[in-house]
């Protein structure tokens, strides 16, 4: 990665979806231990800022609106984008490492999952 120093490890926070588990893409990262895998926990959209974006251009755009085909749903959300581009607004997420966790032991608590994942290799471990 241009600009970013060789010896710093780059930490990916990703989640759970299929292509990032994917043989290659897993062999792949096994030859190039400088990338250090995090998975978000499974059903915790609200952590990651794509989720988000995306829930603002269905609730701004896709949902307000009734496409009566696939051209009108294109045009919805172009626009949309068009106007989100003219006033960029990056999502700066506010929420602490505290207040985090403990949404993660209240999703347990209410019968969640309780595996978690290993801060140093990205992998499940039971709690």
């Amino acid at each position: 990665m241009l600009g970013f120093p060789r010896q710093l490890k780059l930490h990916l926070v990703m989640d759970n979806y299929g292509t990032h588990k994917e043989p290659h893409v897993q062999a792949w990262l096994k030859t190039h231990p400088r990338f250090v895998r995090h998975f978000v926990p499974t059903s915790s959209s609200w952590l990651n800022l794509v989720e988000r974006w995306f829930r603002e251009l269905t609730e701004k755009a896709i949902r307000r609106g009734s496409s009566l085909s696939e051209p009108d749903l294109k045009q919805a959300i172009e626009a949309f984008m068009q106007a989100w581009n003219q006033n960029l607004k990056p999502f700066i997420s506010s929420a602490t490492v505290e207040g985090i966790l403990k949404k993660i032991d209240r999703a347990g608590q209410d019968g969640a999952d309780q595996t978690r994942i290993h801060p140093a290799w990205g992998e499940k471990e039971d709690s």
